[in-house]
């Protein structure tokens, strides 16, 4: 392998894992029989290779008491999405399955396929959830499935990875989990601008699927490499980013962005090596700046994004239900009960010359039920004092919706959000 300044050369592991936890409350359910009872849920091919693997070495299913495996933190699990019915069925259980699978690293990622396919088997026979070790998350039997390929062999690369971003003394820190499933490095960018956290969390995605793709047509030869060479200057579109939430035909065609990869190596050797995105060495100023350009050149102007409501059923049901919801989150709010590491988000109404501008703000105070206290999570287009961090008063009357967010995560609310992503 020739190394030039055009590429870089990432390392391959000989093999990758993957591991499902089943909390068992009753009898254990047999492996088999609870695929051949979902079969007919699955793709085929999904289907004929989870049967293959299961009746072979690769993939194993075991009974261990709780005792014996890794502790699950249960304020980790809530931090990333666990639902309170989901912690009880966990503390309740004195024994869990756990489905194993192992392959080389390549397309398909057969071991994430297969062993995905047996837990969700599993657990719909044993009336619960799986828990998907590598991404720290429970899933229901029935996101397993849908989390699958088709027919085709397409998957929504949203399903298998997760942005979450922190705060970074020149923005935020944004970074990917769920690359290491498929053998490659994770990405993370440092130093974007707050007003671009939903933009970035895209692009975050359309790079991955982008690198991803490149990772494992390389990977496709009878010999494993040592390494595969990336190319330094990354390119990223509109489509990868269409194609990462499974909507291929919704993208502008838009010009491509370029973005540079960086090898970030860890010092310590439990701590994870990142590719980092950087703007190309000839840019100059903050990288904060040239991720800017990058968003508008992927989604037209960057000015904050104004939505507008829709005045369709979904929208109305969307809005009423989030609206009986703020007298309960209220009061969780304000008894401090809500899930740890989650912040409270309103979205609220401003007015302009084509109707309302939503946006959104996170609550740092409610005392009073009729007004928030809080600081604006993005800039406002039609009104300039509206600025991401400032303080802002939120009119409750105003309020159309509200979410809890850990990290970028939304974990509980969010209404008119689905309808809106959902076009």
């Amino acid at each position: 392998m020739t190394i030039t300044d055009d590429f870089l050369p990432v390392p391959v592991p000989e093999t990758l894992t993957a591991t499902y936890l089943i909390p068992v409350l009753g009898q254990p359910a047999d492996p088999a029989r609870a695929l051949a009872g979902l079969g007919p849920r699955l793709a085929a091919p999904v289907r004929d290779l989870a049967e293959q693997m299961l009746a072979g070495p690769l993939l194993t299913v075991r009974t261990a008491p709780v005792s014996e495996l890794p502790h699950l933190p249960p304020d980790l699990l809530a931090a990333f999405g666990a639902a309170d019915d989901q912690l009880a069925r966990l503390r309740g259980a004195s024994e869990l399955m756990v489905v194993q699978g192992e392959f080389r690293p390549g397309w398909p990622p057969a071991h994430e396929w297969a062993a995905r396919a047996v837990a969700a088997a599993l657990a719909e026979a044993m009336g619960g959830d799986l828990v998907d070790v590598f991404g720290f998350q429970f899933l229901d039997p029935d996101a397993a499935v849908r989390s699958l390929p088709d027919e085709q062999g397409r998957i929504r690369l949203v399903d298998w990875i997760l942005v979450p971003y922190s705060d970074d003394p020149d923005g935020l820190w944004f970074t990917t989990k769920g690359l290491r499933r498929f053998g490659l490095l994770e990405l993370q960018a440092q130093g974007v601008p707050p007003s671009l956290t939903r933009a970035w969390g895209a692009v975050m995605t359309g790079v991955a699927r982008r690198l991803l793709r490149t990772w494992t047509d390389k990977l496709g030869e009878q010999d494993l490499p040592a390494f595969v060479q990336l190319p330094v200057m990354a390119s990223v579109t509109s489509h990868d980013i269409a194609v990462a939430y499974g909507n291929p035909e919704r993208h502008d065609g838009s010009r491509p962005a370029r973005l540079r990869l960086e090898l970030d190596p860890a010092t310590d050797p439990e701590a994870d090596s990142f590719l980092s995105l950087l703007p190309p060495e000839a840019h100059r100023g903050p990288a904060g700046r040239y991720f800017s350009a990058v968003c508008g050149t992927l989604f037209g102007d960057e000015r904050p994004e104004i939505r507008h409501t829709r005045t369709d059923e979904a929208m109305v049901r969307a809005i009423a239900t989030a609206r009986a919801g703020l007298p309960g989150v209220r009061d969780r709010f304000r008894a401090g009960t809500l899930p740890e590491a989650t912040r409270l988000l309103v979205k609220y109404g401003l007015p302009g010359p084509d109707g309302p501008e939503y946006v959104w703000a996170e609550v740092t105070s409610w005392l009073e039920p009729e007004r928030v206290l809080g600081t604006s999570a993005s800039d406002a287009a039609n009104d300039a004092a509206v600025r991401t961090g400032r303080p802002v008063v939120v009119d409750a009357a105003e309020i159309v919706d509200w979410a809890l967010l850990n990290g970028a995560r939304m974990v509980e609310g969010g209404w008119t959000q689905a309808v809106l992503d959902n076009g």
